[in-house]
């Protein structure tokens, strides 16, 4: 495994050192069933990268160039591609989470435009809302989601929602009957392949190359998820949320300190791995520097998979630093993301279902509402719906 440790890079390139080409590069990691993940990025003539997905661009400035090896870190998260130039027009190697022990082989080749290639004249058209449902056979990882698609000729754009939050920014292509859409974000690696009709679809869904599951929906205009608001709720027995865990000073935060008591306080379960997570945040950072004048506060608990505690707080402050969030980040577990674990440090709540969960506290310290999962900005709509009940339900609760 490579071990590495990058810092931002804007450099001249000196003549006699190897570089990658300024212009569009395909890369794709390599999953099961040889099935190849493709995605586009733009590299710039100071190093600097930008990856495509769909209505998504992610800028990338931590690129290191060592002799013919090239290590490319994304923002936020830990994963990190480690390749070597194969000729001044191709690079190998990896994409690697090592705290997950994950390692994809990876590709990129220069001046390849398409992320997928278009053969064949569609056969149908997927734009709308489809009725989905994953795993179905398998009753411990059935679970229910919504499609969103648009189609323009060939090209395929959208996202499936799930009760926990979204599949973010798809992206690929219709062939014929066959779908595929891909996104990586330097987190998540997701490929869904399918054949479809004007009214049903079936496929599969990777998750990098350590995951694969069946998929099946069917064309549902009215199709709508359960409410968000119901899934997860304090149990009976326990009247309020509590916690004390760390911040990375080493100070005990709990909401009996004195900057949450008479405030709106937004709980906020999530961890630095995790791309919905991130979606979130960026817009809670964005809320709370509006509104940080009002009576309200954001405390996050993070659950991380960092195998130690040090590694996960340079983790909590590489999202702090990226996306300038000034509310307390602490860190809640360590090790692991297991939900079920999770639980167990806020025992009065029923389930941790979702990373994120966001629950509501009033100024009397009581939890008004939990919400699970969060609909990103690859969602249209249902994102600009979060956000304005959102700001409406704290609104409310500020006036009482």
């Amino acid at each position: 495994m490579f071990l590495i440790n990058l810092t931002s890079c804007k450099k001249e390139v000196k003549s006699n050192e190897m570089f990658l080409k300024s212009g569009l590069w395909k890369a794709s990691l390599e999953l099961q069933d040889d099935k190849k993940l493709p995605f586009l990025f733009e590299v710039f003539d100071d190093q600097t990268l930008k990856i495509f997905n769909a209505e998504e661009n992610i800028d990338v400035n931590e690129v290191k160039i060592e002799g013919d090896s090239v290590f490319i870190k994304f923002p936020v998260f830990e994963g990190y591609i480690a390749a070597k130039f194969e000729d001044s027009m191709t690079i190998s190697g990896s994409f690697i989470k090592e705290s997950l022990e994950r390692i994809v082989p990876f590709k990129g080749v220069f001046g390849v435009k398409d992320r997928f290639e278009v053969v064949s004249k569609p056969t149908a058209n997927i734009e709308g809302n489809w009725e989905s449902v994953f795993s179905q056979d398998t009753p411990e990882d059935r679970y229910i989601a919504k499609g969103i698609f648009k189609q323009t000729g060939n090209i395929v754009t959208g996202t499936f929602r799930t009760t926990t939050g979204d599949y973010r920014y798809l992206e690929g292509v219709l062939n014929n009957d066959k779908l595929e859409l891909s996104t990586f974000d330097g987190a998540h690696a997701f490929l869904f392949t399918g054949t479809v009709t004007d009214s049903t679809m079936n496929g599969h869904f990777y998750s990098g190359n350590h995951w694969k599951e069946p998929f099946t929906a069917k064309r549902n205009e009215q199709y709508e998820l359960p409410s968000e608001d119901s899934l997860t709720f304090i149990k009976e027995g326990y009247d309020k949320l509590a916690f004390s865990f760390p911040d990375a000073q080493g100070n005990q935060i709990s909401l009996e300190d004195d900057r949450f008591k008479g405030k709106v306080t937004m709980v906020q379960i999530m961890g630095t791995w995790c791309p919905n997570c991130m979606d979130e945040t960026k817009y809670y950072v964005d809320y709370y520097n509006k509104n940080k004048s009002k009576d309200i506060e954001f405390v996050a608990l993070a659950f991380e998979y960092a195998k130690t505690s040090e590694k996960a707080f340079k983790s909590i402050e590489r999202l702090r630093s990226k996306l300038n969030v000034e509310y307390p980040i602490l860190l809640a577990q360590y090790g692991t993301s297991d939900k079920e674990k999770a639980q167990e440090k806020l025992p009065m709540l029923n389930h941790v279902l979702s990373y994120p969960t966001t629950v509501f506290i009033d100024k009397k310290g009581e939890v008004r509402k939990i919400h699970t999962g969060f609909n990103g900005p690859a969602t249209g709509q249902k994102y600009v719906d979060y956000k304005n009940e959102f700001e409406s339900f704290v609104n409310q609760l500020l006036k009482e």
